[in-house]
C-alpha cells in the first residue's frame, strides 16, 4: 500500500514538470512571434467595430481610416487607432478627435500614395530580384509617414496587434497617436479655414472645392506683389545714378521679384491658408527651386556686374596690356560664375529629389543598375562632361586668363571668355572664334602674355653693298627712340646679317611693350627708314647687276675698261664700254646683234 502511494507520487511530479515545460515553451514562442504584437484587450472604450473596417493589411488599414475620416465618421475611424495608452473611460471622447486630427495631418502633412503600401497581411517585402535582405519576411511594425514639427520629427507607423486567438490586425501604433497634438498644430487647418462654409470643405478630384478656388485668387496676389517688386526696382534704376549700381539692379529685377513671390507665398503657407498635401508639397518644391534659382542668379548677376566693372576699370579693352594680376583677377570671377551655376543646379536637383522621395525608390534602382547607368552617361555626356572639365582645368591652372594675347592655328587672338564648354576668342580683325575647349586644350597655342607682354621684335632691310651701315644704324636708333611702344632703349641693335653678291641684309632689333602695338611699332621704323633711303640714297637700292668687264676696279677707275667679244656660242655680242663708273658698274646704253637699243640692267637677248 505504501509502494502504490510513492509511485502516485512520482508519476504526479513528472507530469507536473512536463506541463510546466509545455507552458514555458508555448509562452516564449508567443512572445517572440516576429507577425504580431499580442496583447489582452483592444480599445475596451469604444463600441463594437463595425463590419464594414477593414483592418487585416496596412494597404486596407490607412484606405478603410482616410475614407471615414473624409466622411467625417470619426467613431469608426478611432477603431483603426490603438488607443491602449488612454482609460478606456477617455477613449471614446478622445478616440474621436484623434481620429478627426490625425486625417488633416495625413491630408495636410505628407503626400500618401496608399497605394504603395504593403497588400499582405504580414506585410512582407515582396522582391522576386531576391536583392533586399529583409524579402520574404513577416513584418508587425512598418512606418506610414515621417514628419517635422518645431524641429523635432515623428514618426506616424502601424502595428499589427493580436489579441488571444482572434485575426491579427493593423492599428496605428501608441507612440504615433502620443504624438499627434504636436502635429496637429503643425500641420492642422488654418484659421482662415474656420470661416470656410461646409459645403466648400467637400473634394472635387485631388483637391477640395474651396482649395481650387483659393489657389488661383493666391497666386494672382502672388503675381501682384511680384509685379509690384519689378515695378519699385525699375524705379530706384532711374533713381540711382550711371554704372555698376544701376546696372546690377537692372539686371537683378526678375530676380528680386521672383525671391518676394516665393517669400510671400511661403508665410501664406505657413501662417493664413493651408492646403492638401498634394498642393502644399507642389508648392514648397516649386518655391525652394524658385528660391534657389533666384538666389542663385542674384550671385551670378553680381559677379557679372564685378567682372564688367573691372572690364571698364581696369582692364578697359580686354587685351594683354593690363597687368597680370587683373587679368587672373578676371579668369577667377569666370571660374566662380561656374562654381556658382554648378552648386546651384546640383543643390537644387538634391532638395527635389529629396521632398519627392525619389532617393527611397530611384535611388536603389540607380544603385542596382549602376554599371549600365554609368555606361550610358559616359557614352551620351562624353563631350559635354570633357569640356566641363576642362573649362575647371583652365580656370585652375590657368595657362591662359582672360585678356591674355594667344597665337591659337596662326590667328592671334585675346581671350574673351572662358565658358563651361566653349572659349570666346576675339581675332585681330574683331572677329568672334568660339573654340569647344576640349579642342583648344588639345591644340598646341603660343601665349604671348604667359609671363610678360613684352616682345623683342625685329625688321630686315636689303639694300645694295654700297649702303653706309653706321648711318642706317643711326636713322634706325633715331626712329626707334620716337615710337612710345619701343622701350629699353639700351636694346636697341642694327647689325648686317647677310650678304649676298649684289646686296646686304640689315637686321634691326627693338623692344616692345607688346605683340600688337610692337607690331605696328615695326611697320612704322621700317616705312620711315625705306622713305630715308628713297629721299636721300636712291643708290643703295638693290639691283640686278650684269658683268661687263672683267677689270677689277680696285686697280682705278681712269683705266679702260677691256673689251669682251664673247658669243657663248649662240651669236651674242655686247659693245664695248666706256670707262667704268664710280662703282664699277655701266649704265650706258648697250645693243645687241641686231641693233635694238637695251635699259639699264637688262640682259642681253640670246
Amino acid at each position: 500500500m505504501k509502494k502504490n502511494g510513492s509511485w502516485r507520487w512520482l508519476i504526479a511530479l513528472v507530469v507536473l514538470m512536463f506541463s510546466g515545460l509545455c507552458m514555458a515553451q508555448t509562452e516564449g514562442s508567443t512572445s517572440e512571434d516576429p507577425s504580431w504584437f499580442p496583447i489582452q484587450s483592444l480599445n475596451a472604450g469604444l463600441n463594437d467595430t463595425p463590419d464594414a473596417i477593414n483592418r487585416r493589411t496596412p494597404r486596407e488599414a490607412v484606405r478603410n481610416f482616410m475614407q471615414l475620416t473624409e466622411n467625417r465618421k470619426f467613431s469608426a475611424a478611432a477603431h483603426v487607432l490603438n488607443l491602449s495608452d488612454l482609460p478606456p473611460a477617455e477613449q471614446r471622447q478622445k478616440g474621436n478627435r484623434l481620429a478627426e486630427h490625425l486625417g488633416e495631418i495625413l491630408r495636410r502633412g505628407k503626400w500618401l500614395d496608399v497605394s504603395s503600401l504593403s497588400g499582405r497581411q504580414d506585410a512582407a517585402i515582396e522582391d522576386p530580384a531576391g536583392k533586399n535582405p529583409l524579402a520574404g519576411k513577416p513584418r508587425r511594425n512598418i512606418e506610414l509617414a515621417s514628419l517635422t514639427a518645431d524641429g523635432e520629427t515623428y514618426d506616424i507607423r502601424l502595428g499589427r496587434y493580436r489579441v488571444d486567438n482572434e485575426e491579427p490586425v493593423w492599428l496605428v501604433t501608441p507612440d504615433s497617436v502620443s504624438s499627434i497634438p504636436m502635429l496637429y498644430e503643425e500641420y492642422g487647418p488654418s484659421l482662415f479655414e474656420n470661416y470656410i462654409p461646409v459645403r466648400f470643405k467637400a473634394s472635387f478630384g485631388i483637391l477640395k472645392i474651396w482649395e481650387w478656388i483659393a489657389i488661383p485668387l493666391v497666386l494672382l496676389l502672388i503675381g501682384l506683389v511680384g509685379w509690384g517688386v519689378h515695378a519699385f526696382s525699375g524705379w530706384i534704376v532711374r533713381w540711382l545714378p550711371s554704372g555698376s549700381p544701376s546696372i546690377f539692379v537692372g539686371r537683378i529685377r526678375g530676380p528680386m521679384a521672383l525671391i518676394v513671390m516665393a517669400l510671400v507665398t511661403r508665410t501664406l503657407l505657413d501662417y493664413v491658408v493651408s492646403f492638401s498635401a498634394v498642393a502644399t508639397t507642389t508648392l514648397r518644391v516649386l518655391l525652394i527651386g524658385i528660391l534657389a534659382w533666384g538666389i542663385g542668379t542674384v550671385a551670378l548677376r553680381l559677379v557679372d556686374t564685378l567682372m564688367l566693372s573691372l572690364t571698364r576699370r581696369l582692364v578697359g579693352q580686354i587685351d594683354d596690356s593690363s597687368s597680370r594680376d587683373e587679368r587672373r583677377l578676371l579668369t577667377t570671377l569666370y571660374a566662380l560664375r561656374r562654381i556658382i551655376i554648378l552648386i546651384m543646379v546640383s543643390l537644387v536637383t538634391v532638395y527635389v529629389l529629396a521632398q519627392i522621395q525619389l532617393f527611397e525608390t530611384l535611388g536603389l534602382s540607380l544603385l542596382a543598375s549602376a554599371s549600365v547607368l554609368t555606361v550610358l552617361i559616359g557614352i551620351a555626356g562624353q563631350a559635354v562632361l570633357g569640356n566641363i572639365l576642362s573649362s575647371f582645368q583652365l580656370s585652375l591652372a590657368k595657362p591662359i586668363r582672360v585678356g591674355d594675347l594667344v597665337v591659337f592655328e596662326g590667328q592671334w587672338c585675346y581671350v574673351e571668355g572662358i565658358f563651361y564648354t566653349f572659349i570666346r576668342l576675339r581675332v585681330w580683325n574683331e572677329r568672334r572664334l568660339l573654340v569647344p575647349v576640349t579642342y583648344f586644350a588639345s591644340k598646341p597655342f603660343e601665349n604671348l602674355s604667359a609671363k610678360s607682354t613684352k616682345e623683342y621684335r625685329s625688321l630686315e632691310m636689303t639694300l645694295h653693298l654700297s649702303a653706309d651701315i653706321a648711318c642706317i644704324r643711326e636713322k634706325f636708333l633715331a626712329f626707334a627712340k620716337e615710337e612710345d611702344s619701343v622701350i629699353e632703349h639700351h636694346k636697341l641693335l642694327c647689325y648686317v646679317t647677310g650678304q649676298t653678291g649684289t646686296a646686304l641684309t640689315i637686321t634691326c632689333y627693338l623692344m616692345t611693350v607688346d605683340p600688337l602695338s610692337g607690331w605696328a611699332a615695326e611697320m612704322s621704323v621700317r616705312e620711315k627708314l625705306l622713305t630715308f633711303v628713297r629721299n636721300h640714297h636712291p643708290e643703295w637700292w638693290p639691283r640686278d647687276v650684269f658683268v661687263v668687264s672683267h677689270h677689277d676696279i680696285a686697280l682705278g677707275v681712269g683705266n679702260k675698261a677691256r673689251s669682251v667679244s664673247d658669243d657663248g656660242g649662240n651669236g651674242s655680242m655686247v659693245q664695248k664700254t666706256e670707262p667704268a663708273e664710280k662703282d664699277g658698274y655701266s649704265d650706258k646704253t648697250r645693243q645687241d646683234s641686231d641693233g635694238k637699243s637695251q635699259g639699264p640692267g637688262e640682259k642681253p637677248l640670246a
